[in-house]
Order: C-alpha cells, then sequence, then structure tokens
C-alpha cells in the first residue's frame, strides 16, 4: 500500500465579508487564523473545499 498524499494548506486572507459557506469550508480544512498552515490528506472532499475558498487560501502540493 502506498502512503496517501497531503497538501499543504495556509489562509492567506481574512475571512471577514466572507460567505457563511466559504468560512464553514476553511473552518472544516482546520485553518484558524491567516498565515496558519495544515497538512490535509489529498481527497476529493478536500480538494473540493479547497477550490472553493481558493481566494482565501494558498496550496502547495
Amino acid at each position: 500500500m502506498t502512503a496517501a498524499k497531503s497538501l499543504k494548506v495556509t489562509l492567506v486572507k481574512s475571512l471577514i465579508g466572507t460567505k457563511q459557506a466559504h468560512r464553514a469550508c476553511v473552518r472544516g480544512l482546520g485553518l484558524r487564523r491567516i498565515n496558519h498552515t495544515v497538512d490535509v490528506l489529498d481527497t476529493p472532499a478536500n480538494r473540493g473545499m479547497i477550490n472553493q475558498v481558493s481566494y482565501l487560501v494558498k496550496c502547495e502540493g
């Protein structure tokens, strides 16, 4: 079996003034504050959340 791939996601913009659903996506990814970086698994669900809030986050593979 291969090890699960992960993505580094960093919140680079403030959540003030964003949609409630987008805030929920950011929280679902585990991000708490600006410049906070987390490693998330590379799954279709996580990719969808990252894609939805792409204007708020920076993603590195």
